[in-house]
């Protein structure tokens, strides 16, 4: 496993709001709900988020991680 969450969502990116040192990203996720994920602004330009890609969202605790592979 790659990952130590065992609690995986497939979403898609809604929306992303860009911070100098955080930033916003909005998930849509099935059945129609929404989910997001506050992360830093080099994670943001890492994962080279965009609208409309697809992504995998593992939560773990309190934390959202989009993961784009």
């Amino acid at each position: 496993m790659k990952y130590g969450a065992r609690n995986r969502i497939t979403g898609k990116v809604k929306s992303v709001k860009k911070g100098d040192v955080m930033s916003l990203v909005k998930f849509d996720v099935t059945p129609p709900a929404e989910m997001a994920s506050v992360l830093t602004t080099e994670s943001l330009e890492s994962l080279d988020l965009k609208v409309g890609d697809k992504v995998e969202l593992i939560v773990k605790a309190i934390h959202v991680l989009p993961v784009k592979e």
